[in-house]
């Protein structure tokens, strides 16, 4: 059995089903649809087997809001609206609460195994073997790798198509309905037809122009913690097809030390979010400009709209550093410096800011400003007020005091698609554009800008919800137009 269509051949024979990208949501569609009893083909622009994509070089584990997919779908209802200050869309919430678990039943019954890393809740169930304790990218065998290497041969057994090579341009639409996809392939451009399309290709955040319209002003200057190979093919295409979308500003990401921009053994990990919302990050101007208490993900959501995302420094002490920063799975401290270079240190701040370049007398000022506030309970005094439900803060007072200059990590766009809880593509008036159909992170709805900087956020391989729900809506419709046209012929209404 070939695992590619015909490169000799036009147009490829009508599908059911044509799904575009091969991460976890999109072969969750493409499996779950075979199973149903689908003709299906996947396209995939990665060209080998191995091809990169952000599930691969995930850390593989499955949760909810930093939650056990497993707790009761009224909780986990009531932690993402939570995480998600409200903003999420209330059907979205539901599936996600309730399909989780499913999700997780689905992947272990296709052998994906599963392992519990740590002893936080959300370290319950990652993807066996897991990602090695130690900075850099090392996916290659790991559980996400194996995982979609299963789903794959899973599409296969199954009589279903991959077709490498195949970056989607353009979406076939008949009076409104999608019918296809047109792709470039190694064979040239071809006409994928079908009854159905889901779009999984995974968000915009390598595509700098729409970076820079709607993340920020300078994303030549932020680093790519993931594939770095999603474009946004299938948001464009689904605005062209008259789709709605929705907080195109907001990006899941990590604050990284700025040596990671040009130093691959500190990149993806460490990641600093933990340490940054202990202590405090500032300007070139030694001034804090943000609430660090939002957490990692919104405080690099605010760098990534500075003019330069990468002029800011963390400033911490000698018990932040030995506190939150051990307190990641792949911790900063110790793995930053025996990776990456020394952290620039002083015994007094006056000394810090001379080390780093920032201005002392500023930078005194703003750590004697925080200390006081946090001493005295008026964190809310401060200019920016700081927060601490989210993230504790930290006094700023035993030497060493430390400076780590940061850059902006981004993985993926939080925004994207507008779609329903059967991942239904959506037009601004809410109705259905049929036969198409998203899942994964190129859809909007969980997670995004609550306003305020408050990013909320669910989960990445969590979305593959939607990839479950995508392939059993489109099974179901076509199932029954099906139906419909056997019952018109039988009487002679054609």
């Amino acid at each position: 059995m070939s695992d590619t269509v015909d490169p000799g051949r036009a147009d490829a024979a009508p599908r059911d089903l044509v799904v575009v990208g091969g991460g976890i949501a999109g072969l969750t569609a493409a499996v779950r649809a075979a199973e149903l009893g689908q003709r299906v083909t996947l396209l995939e622009q990665g060209e080998d087997d191995r091809y990169p994509c952000n599930t691969r070089y995930a850390g593989g584990i499955l949760h909810t809001a930093y939650h056990d997919v497993n707790r009761p779908a009224e909780e986990l209802a009531a932690i993402v609206e939570k995480a998600t200050y409200g903003a999420a869309a209330p059907d979205l919430v539901q599936v996600v609460a309730q399909e989780g678990r499913r999700l997780l039943a689905w992947l272990r019954g296709h052998d994906v195994r599963f392992m519990r890393v740590g002893i936080a809740e959300a370290q319950r169930w990652c993807m066996a073997p897991p990602r090695p304790i130690v900075p850099g990218l090392e996916w290659k065998g790991r559980g996400p790798d194996v995982m979609l290497r299963q789903l794959r041969a899973a599409l296969l057994a199954r009589e279903g198509t991959v077709v490498l090579g195949a970056r989607a341009h353009s979406l076939v639409m008949d009076r409104g309905r999608c019918t296809g996809v047109v792709a470039n392939t190694p064979a040239g451009a071809r006409r994928f037809l079908a009854r159905a399309v889901v779009l999984a290709d995974g968000g915009f955040q390598a595509n700098p122009d729409l970076c820079r319209t709607h993340i920020g002003p300078a994303p030549e200057r932020m680093l790519q913690r993931g594939a770095g190979n999603a474009r946004g093919d299938g948001l464009r295409m689904a605005i062209e097809a008259g789709a709605a979308t929705s907080g195109l500003g907001a990006f899941y990401g990590h604050l990284l030390t700025r040596d990671a921009l040009t130093d691959t053994r500190v990149w993806p990990y460490p990641e600093l979010d933990g340490v940054a919302a202990a202590g405090i990050v500032v300007g070139a101007d030694g001034r804090r400009f943000f609430d660090e208490g939002l957490g990692g993900i919104a405080i690099a959501n605010a760098l990534a709209r500075l003019p330069d995302p990468a002029s800011t420094t963390l400033v911490g002490d000698a018990a932040i550093w030995d506190g939150p920063g051990r307190s990641a799975r792949i911790p900063a401290n110790p793995f930053l410096e025996r990776y990456g270079k020394p952290l620039t240190r002083a015994d007094t701040l006056l000394q810090l800011a001379e080390k780093v370049g920032l201005p002392v007398n500023a930078l005194v000022e703003t750590v004697a400003q925080y200390n006081a506030a946090l001493v005295a309970g008026r964190l809310d005094a401060l200019s920016p007020a700081r927060t601490s439900t989210k993230s504790k803060p930290w006094r700023i007072e035993a030497a060493p005091f430390f400076a780590l200059p940061l850059c902006v990590g981004i993985t993926n766009t939080m925004g994207g698609i507008v779609v329903d809880g059967s991942a239904g593509v959506l037009r601004p008036d809410r109705s259905r554009i049929p036969g198409l159909y998203a899942a994964g992170t190129t859809t909007a709805g969980l997670e995004g800008d609550a306003g305020g900087g408050r990013i909320g956020y669910v989960g990445g391989l969590i979305k593959a919800v939607l990839g479950l729900r995508a392939a059993e809506d489109a099974a179901a419709r076509i199932a029954g137009g099906q139906a419909g046209e056997r019952m018109a012929y039988a009487s002679g209404a054609r």
